[in-house]
């Protein structure tokens, strides 16, 4: 009789037998792709030991579809050097719904070549090869793989942070033992090999059908412009058919909203070469957007108590240091320019302006809190690869603000900006969101970086986690996340399609009223130090604009609308008569247009159809003859001989309400 072990499988302790594997004791359900033995991710082929802790991984898990998505990855390598065996690897770790694999090859790969690629991955998949787990010292893997320059490379890197050394690295290298990940045939013989941490998924049969090639791009070896640039080849990969079918359905609609094509097709805003990549410009129906958004930001401030200031574009970076953003944040400001025999900064960031504004003259407690709040522009250097449309920019207007208060002030003006940013969110049509708690890195490889004492961001912790826990959203956790000076709570906002965007941020900050030497008189006369909170309502209203765009896919609420009412008269003579209705809205606010084109009328109402104007006021002569007009909506409906009073009443309500039609 073979010796017993002891193991805790999902809870529950198990007597079995020594050679048992974490595979033999899912009992076939193949749904269970790895298992985590003693918190760590293993193969099924992973043999136990005594004590050892199990939990079963499913595929549809955020793990198991990392496996999955990783063992494509993968397969697409062995595809490729199957067809071109002089092609190098690179690294191909799994991303966000999907993976990649970098390739030099002397030719960039074709949307054919991806095809032909596909087709030699399922004939891989279709084998049932097995990935089989093989430790290998240093100098074994650098002869074995010498061959491959990039993976000896990332040998070097071992022992090291390899994540921040290369992106993806991680899931090929750590600071252990090296392995390689054998590709076995059902024969017993090798198909190919590749140097991996793993885990991986017990067969390619695993990925199945599932699995399409998106695209190919060029990107440098470690990101580094410096180094070699290799073909990167995308590809997603999820547990059935069905479910491939409907995340390609969604980008299909994300696709349709995005905000960079609708921008070009609605008139709104464009990104001109002569400019600089990330500094959009708006044209006039954008320009409508923005400056409701800043109106709406400006009102509401005033009456949440907000003091509206200002603060110029460039400062000496002297004030940068003092705010302890310089060195923390230079690789994302703009290089210094030289004037006068000092050095000037694009500004990056408001804060420290509106902290010489606090301190320009003595402030008693009684002026607490000193709610500051700015539209101001700022400038960050944002990598070129990373720079997309209105969502990521290098120019920037953000409604920043900034809260002075005592600590005893602290949890109840964190309530205070929680509640003003969840109703503005709801006021642009963003009702489903959770929160994110952003906190520091206690024992990583970022620690360093935050300042301040324990206690100081024990009691800044605690006051977010409670205001946001007593908010009744989800809040998830973010551990070293949070910025430099102090934790934050950002509102994670999902659009009408599901997908989760970042808006919203509020910051408690212990650390700038210190370096700025910022006080107050208490009430017993003696001085005492304020604490600060950073809170950007839209964040940036360029990429607030972007995502809204997505959102309404360009149909904006009437209130939102760069031209709210349409006038198409039947005919020329009925135009008049439609005008005078137009000057009546006009006269009350309300953005409109008349198409006096020479277009016939069906050509009139298709081109209001693609401008997603809200409100079609159509009229001909029974209309005229009624004092009457007649609505088309942008679902193609209307609704007729409605008297223009009551019209034009029902239009005023849409845009006061802020009314989706």
């Amino acid at each position: 009789m073979s010796a017993q072990i002891s193991v805790t499988v999902a809870g529950s302790e198990r007597s079995v037998d020594e050679q048992t594997t974490a595979g033999d004791l899912v009992g076939g359900d193949r749904a269970v792709v790895v298992a985590r033995v003693n918190g760590e991710l293993r193969d099924l082929f992973h043999v136990l030991s005594d004590g050892d802790v199990v939990e079963p991984v499913t595929v549809d898990s955020e793990d198991g579809l990392a496996v999955l998505r990783h063992s494509a990855a993968h397969v697409l390598a062995q595809a490729v050097q199957s067809v071109n065996p002089q092609a190098k690897l690179g690294i191909g770790p799994p991303v966000r719904d999907g993976f990649y694999y970098d390739f030099d090859v002397e030719t960039p790969f074709t949307p054919d070549d991806l095809k032909a690629l596909e087709k030699s991955m399922q004939r891989i998949i279709n084998e049932g090869q097995t990935f089989a787990r093989r430790v290998v010292s240093d100098a074994d893997a650098l002869d074995e793989l010498k061959d491959e320059p990039y993976k000896c490379e990332l040998v070097g890197l071992k022992g090291g942070d390899a994540e921040d050394a290369a992106e993806g690295a991680g899931v090929e290298v750590g600071a252990g033992e090296l392995t390689i990940y054998d590709n076995i045939r059902r024969d017993g013989s090798r198909a190919w090999g590749d140097l991996c941490r793993g885990p991986h998924v017990p067969s390619t049969k695993v990925i199945g059908n599932a699995f399409k090639l998106m695209r190919s791009a060029a990107a440098y070896w470690r990101g580094s412009e410096k180094n070699p640039q290799l073909q990167r080849i995308y590809g997603t990969a999820w547990p059935s058919k069905d479910e491939l079918k409907a995340y390609l359905d969604r980008l299909a609609e994300a696709e349709r909203r995005d905000h960079r094509r609708l921008g070009t097709e609605l008139d709104l805003y464009s990104f001109p070469d002569e400019l600089g990549s990330g500094l959009p410009v708006f044209h006039p129906k954008g320009g409508v957007i923005k400056r409701e958004m800043e109106d709406y930001s400006r009102r509401r401030h005033v009456e949440e108590g907000f003091e509206y200031v200002g603060t110029p574009h460039i400062t000496k970076d002297g004030l940068f240091h003092t705010s302890g953003h310089l060195p923390y944040y230079a690789d994302t400001m703009f290089p210094p320019m030289e004037l006068e025999g000092a050095k000037y900064q694009l500004k990056a960031m408001n804060c420290p302006m509106h902290n010489l504004i606090y301190r320009s003259r003595g402030r008693s407690y009684r002026e607490l809190p000193l709610r500051l709040f700015e539209l101001g522009s700022v400038y960050r250097y944002e990598k070129s690869g990373v720079v997309h449309g209105l969502t990521r920019v290098r120019g920037l207007e953000m409604d920043d603000s900034h809260s002075y208060v005592t600590r005893e002030q602290a949890p109840a003006e964190i309530k205070h900006l929680l509640d003003f940013v969840l109703g503005l969110l709801r006021d642009f049509g963003l009702d489903d969101f959770y929160l994110e708690l952003s906190t520091r890195d206690e024992d990583g490889d970022k620690k360093d970086k935050f300042i301040g004492s324990d206690e100081q961001w024990a009691e800044a912790t605690s006051i977010l986690e409670r205001v946001a826990t007593e908010s009744g959203l989800e809040l998830v956790p973010d551990p070293g996340g949070a910025a430099f000076y102090g934790p934050k709570i950002s509102v994670q906002a999902r659009d009408a399609i599901g997908r989760t965007w970042q808006m919203s941020t509020i910051q408690y900050d212990f650390n700038q009223p210190e370096r700025f030497g910022l006080e107050y008189q208490a009430a017993d006369g003696s001085r005492q130090q304020p604490v600060m909170i950073h809170s950007a309502k839209f964040g940036s209203v360029e990429r607030f604009l972007g995502v809204l765009v997505e959102h309404y896919a360009g149909a904006f609420p009437v209130w939102l609308s760069p031209v709210q009412v349409l006038g198409v008269p039947v005919a020329d003579e009925y135009a008049d008569y439609v005008q005078d209705i137009l000057t009546t809205l006009k006269r009350k606010g309300v953005r409109v247009e008349l198409d006096a084109s020479d277009d016939r009328f069906p050509k009139k109402i298709r081109n209001a159809s693609k401008a997603k104007v809200p409100y079609v006021l159509i009229a001909g002569e029974d209309d005229r003859a009624a004092g009457a007009v007649s609505f088309r909506f942008r679902d193609g409906s209307q609704k007729n001989a409605v008297p223009v009073d009551d019209a034009v009443a029902e239009i005023l309500a849409a845009i006061e309400d802020h009314r989706q039609v």
